[in-house]
């Protein structure tokens, strides 16, 4: 599974049969304008993206979320 982290663990990557997921870390505690996260909304400290064949993803949207992840890593550092 691969994790990308920078100041602490962003997210992770998994692979499934029908789905590929993104698992923010501390993705609760980020702001989602674009509802990305579809996956995970009911703990309070993770959140996850399912990403089904097909599906176009907004890159600016993603792009976004991941600079927030950063940003959250280095304040709570």
């Amino acid at each position: 599974m691969p994790v990308w982290s920078h100041d602490g663990v962003i997210c992770t990557g998994e692979s499934y049969k029908n789905v590929v997921k993104m698992t923010f870390a501390k993705g609760a505690a980020l702001q989602d304008p674009s509802g990305l996260f579809n996956s995970s909304l009911d703990g309070n400290t993770r959140r996850a993206i399912d990403f089904h064949e097909g599906e176009e993803i907004d890159e600016l949207a993603l792009k976004a979320l991941v600079r927030a992840a950063v940003s959250l890593n280095k304040t709570r550092a």
